[in-house]
Order: C-alpha cells, then sequence, then structure tokens
C-alpha cells in the first residue's frame, strides 16, 4: 500500500496542526479582522504580520466540489470515489477539505459540520452534512 501523502508542516503551519492534533480547527485573524486559511505569515488582504489565531466554531457551507473517479495519487484507490471540496466556515475563511457523505448527496449551500478524522496517524480537518 502507498503511504498517506502528508501535509508538509512548517513553522508557518505547525499552530494549525497542533490545534487539529488537540480537537480544534484554527484560522489567522489579523487586526483589520482579516480572516485566512491556510496559514501564513501576514494577512493576504492588508500584508499586516500582526495576527492571532482564533478557534473555529466547526460549521460550515459547502460551496463548490469535484469528484475524483480516478485516484490522483496511489495511496487515494482504495477511496474511488472521492471527493475535494471548498467550504467556508461560518467565520468566513475557506477552506479545501472532503466532505463524509455520499457524493451524490452533496448540494451547494449544504450545512456541515466539522469532524477531526484520523488518517494514517495524522489529523485532519473534514466535514459532514447537518443533518435537519
Amino acid at each position: 500500500m502507498t503511504e498517506f501523502p502528508r501535509p508538509d508542516v512548517t513553522d508557518t503551519s505547525r499552530t494549525f496542526w497542533d490545534a487539529l492534533n488537540e480537537g480544534r480547527l484554527v484560522f489567522q485573524e489579523c487586526e483589520q479582522q482579516h480572516r485566512w486559511l491556510p496559514a501564513r505569515d501576514f494577512c493576504p488582504n492588508c500584508l499586516s504580520d500582526q495576527f492571532k489565531y482564533v478557534n473555529a466554531a466547526g460549521r460550515a457551507k459547502l460551496l463548490s466540489w469535484v469528484v475524483y473517479n480516478s485516484a490522483m495519487n496511489d495511496a487515494f484507490k482504495e477511496q474511488v470515489p472521492y471527493n475535494v471540496a471548498l467550504v467556508q466556515l461560518e467565520e468566513g475563511p475557506k477552506m479545501m477539505t472532503n466532505i463524509l457523505a455520499p457524493n451524490d448527496e452533496l448540494k451547494a449551500d449544504m450545512d456541515l459540520q466539522l469532524e477531526i478524522v484520523n488518517q494514517d496517524n495524522f489529523k485532519l480537518a473534514k466535514f459532514k452534512p447537518i443533518l435537519k
């Protein structure tokens, strides 16, 4: 079996990954209240290097997605077909993730809840639909 590809944990992204290991999803926010993901050394809007990490509530909306019917990496062969989705957190930042639901049930603006999953001993932020 091919090893699952791991994110490159850098000094810049370490706080994000450490938070996931603790069961939290965090994003960055500058003094002007700009919010973003993925982690950066400066605000992508105003370029400030003064920011803090904020805990996300864990709710999001599904903006867009694609379903892969062939694996783009051998590590994902067993998961085909799988989705890759763009979600917007309730607080504003957008992130790429997977939706833990059948692909044919995905709908634009679907309400989602964070689910931190362990994949090959690495914590990842994924989302599942909020059942109404």
